[in-house]
């Protein structure tokens, strides 16, 4: 098995998804199978918020785009259904596989046993599934992220922007990996300055109580913080972050935004005034990067691992109050510089 440390950084391709899935939800743009053996294409299955998340999901559909778009071949992403099971993922995946796509890719931590199980049955396809590590096969990739790195960096920006000292965290389910963004942010702020006060909440302890796809749950929770004294929220949500970037615009504070450059997003620009910055993870060329190394013929497997060194994490610099905030950004520098050469140590829990 090939065993991966680091992607490098794949430039986001913008495309359209067209069509619509009949059989079991979601968008495609297939080609024509040319029965010769080779890939139909790039298939995503689609965790809980399913695409239109802004966040996580659109990120892993920006990927299959470029990839779709360079390979000129066909792409399909399948939408999540309320109240799933593991057995309806393995449906999922097997369909997908079976129709010919090579790679198919479980986008999030929730597909581990799906994909653990359907890889078994198609060993010639690569599988991939993103935010977890568990998997250890010869055609899976398991793409993973030090989030806690970015999530430090927003920390140090929170420290240095909140003027009330209170600045807050919204995360979306009470699980191991977002503990990692509450982590890294907490140790961020109180690096920069002890004597900022966070306030944490996590929505749900079960991702199928929708902590990740309910925006008036975030947006409750970030006007609590708020009415606390937060004047800097940071979400770590998917779609459920929608409603704290709006909890945050009302009341005219900073939101911090995740995974994707939020401040940058159409279905977000009547808030883009007080979206700060936001902690990227390369979910995008991620993606794009499994599906190139299927076509070149050398399919990545093993821990597929990015980190602000590699370029695979970091933050978003679209908003020009953060970008023009010289002491922020030497603040910022002088962290990357101590995460990369391992002098500053981030904690993951």
């Amino acid at each position: 098995m090939r065993r991966v440390s680091r992607i490098a950084v794949a430039g986001v391709a913008t495309a359209t998804l067209t069509a619509a899935l009949a059989a079991c939800g979601g968008t495609s743009n297939d080609a024509a199978d040319s029965g010769d053996g080779k890939s139909k294409g790039i298939a995503l299955a689609y965790d809980v918020g399913g695409k239109g998340d802004q966040s996580f999901n659109d990120a892993a559909t920006a990927g299959m785009e470029q990839a779709a778009s360079e390979f000129k071949y066909g792409s399909k992403a399948v939408e999540p259904t309320d109240g799933e099971s593991d057995a309806d993922k393995v449906q999922r995946l097997q369909t997908l596989a079976k129709a010919g796509y090579n790679p198919v890719i479980g986008v999030g931590y929730a597909y581990a046993p799906a994909v653990a199980e359907v890889a078994d049955k198609f060993p010639k396809i690569t599988f991939g599934i993103v935010d977890d590590e568990t998997i250890d096969k010869k055609n899976v990739a398991d793409m993973v992220f030090h989030e806690e790195q970015s999530s430090y960096l927003a920390g140090v920006t929170a420290a240095l922007t909140t003027k009330s000292r209170t600045v807050g965290f919204v995360g979306g389910v009470d699980i191991p990996l977002i503990h990692k963004f509450e982590a890294g942010y907490k140790q961020g702020v109180a690096d920069t300055d002890p004597k900022v006060k966070v306030v944490s909440q996590f929505l749900t302890e079960k991702a199928e109580d929708g902590g990740f796809a309910s925006p008036d749950k975030g947006k409750t929770a970030a006007e609590g913080q708020i009415e606390d004294g937060a004047d800097v929220v940071y979400h770590a949500a998917g779609l459920s972050g929608q409603g704290v970037i709006e909890a945050a615009s009302a009341a005219k504070v900073w939101a911090i935004g995740v995974d994707s450059d939020q401040y940058s997003q159409d279905a977000l620009k009547q808030y883009k005034q007080y979206i700060l910055t936001s902690a990227t993870k390369d979910v995008a060329g991620a993606v794009y990067n499994l599906a190139k190394s299927v076509q070149d013929g050398k399919p990545e497997t093993g821990v597929v691992r990015a980190s602000l060194k590699t370029g695979g994490v970091g933050l978003a610099d679209s908003n020009p109050d953060f970008k023009g905030n010289a002491k922020l950004q030497a603040a910022l520098k002088k962290a990357s510089e101590g995460i990369n050469d391992g002098t500053i140590k981030v904690k993951t829990s």
